[in-house]
């Protein structure tokens, strides 16, 4: 038999049939295994039951009862403080109580308050007085020039920049405070200052210890009064305000007789050389005054009822120099005569009239 001309193809060969070459290729036999000498199982038997007694059945049901109510109360626990804490960060309705962030951002505002009061205390009070009465610097208590003047905009203009900057003043002694510029007080520490010289007159404040922060026992207040509105028709201050100046020639419309009474009066280290004057009742007199400090930002003479009242307001005098303030006639009484731009103790005087 072939597949192709001319090529015989073999036959194959039939497997053996010998049964004992079968059996030896099969694999060996076990041998019988004998049973367990012991039990195999550890536990009780009748833990291997398959039925439930009665009370393992009534055990199984008080157990899924308790987890259910455990469930549960922990479910009740959870919503009553999810619904507890959002009430505590935004109030409760109708303003019972406060918000939680509201709460956070009044203890933080007072916090600043109290250490712009440090600030102020360390780095202003030397030219603008300790409660703001002034000196070298101007006013800043005046309830007129703090309800608009002094805004907060105001005030972080001339500390970041410095006053001849802001109001295009070259004589204004008032420096650059803001790190921006070279000055020593970072953005926070001129926030905080801004904060003190805002503060309500209607909060206490705790003045704390510059070095720990921690409080002294003693207090303080604000100098803003939250319920100061200007008196009708006042003209309020001007974005850069400043007293009207003369570099020596007395108030405009205003002469003295030739038989006018004079008093002379000298301002020098900020502080006026006498601290009592005297002049005639229903007659008009002069104050000679001489002025030899510079640059501290003028001096002038007013004259002021007991009361704080301004009879006279004389100009700034703003370079070292001599002015003759006339004075009209006032009525018999006790007068005060004051800086206006350093309202301090060292430069106000008594004036008696009689």
């Amino acid at each position: 038999m072939t597949d192709q001309p001319g090529r015989e193809v073999e036959p194959t060969p039939e497997p053996a049939s010998d049964p004992e070459s079968a059996a030896s290729r099969l694999p060996a036999r076990r041998p019988p295994s004998e049973p367990a000498p012991v039990e195999r199982f550890s536990s009780p038997p009748q833990a291997r039951r398959f039925e439930l007694t009665p009370e393992r059945a009534a055990a199984i049901v008080r157990q899924s009862s308790s987890a259910r109510w455990v469930g549960f109360l922990a479910t009740v626990i959870v919503v009553l403080f999810v619904v507890g804490y959002y009430f505590y960060e935004l109030g409760l309705p109708g303003a019972l109580s406060t918000p939680r962030l509201v709460m956070e951002e009044d203890a933080q505002q007072v916090v600043a308050v109290e250490r712009g009061y440090n600030l102020y205390q360390a780095n202003c009070a030397r030219c603008h007085g300790v409660q703001g009465e002034g000196g070298v610097g101007p006013v800043l208590n005046d309830q007129s020039k703090l309800y608009q003047h002094l805004s907060e905009q105001y005030l972080e203009n001339v500390l970041t920049v410095g006053g001849r900057y802001v109001c295009g003043d070259p004589k204004s002694v008032m420096p650059v405070w803001s790190d921006q510029n070279g000055g020593p007080l970072n953005y926070r520490q001129i926030e905080e200052l801004i904060a003190f010289l805002r503060a309500p007159s209607d909060h206490e404040y705790d003045v704390r210890d510059p070095s720990l922060n921690e409080p002294t026992g003693k207090t303080f207040k604000g100098w803003r009064d939250p319920n100061y509105q200007p008196p009708a028709g006042a003209t309020p201050f001007p974005d850069c305000w400043s007293r009207p100046e003369t570099s020596g020639s007395p108030s405009a419309g205003t002469s003295l007789p030739a038989d006018a009474t004079v008093v002379d009066l000298v301002a020098s280290g900020i502080a006026y050389d006498v601290k009592e004057l005297s002049a005639p009742a229903d007659q008009a007199f002069g104050i000679d005054f001489k002025m030899e400090d510079s640059g501290v930002g003028g001096h002038d003479v007013d004259i002021r009822t007991e009361d704080g009242t301004t009879v006279v307001d004389n100009p700034v005098v703003s370079d070292p120099g001599e002015v003759t303030y006339a004075i009209p006639a006032l009525k018999a009484g006790t007068y005060t005569y004051i800086c206006s731009v350093h309202p301090i103790p060292a430069m106000t005087g008594t004036l008696t009239v009689k």
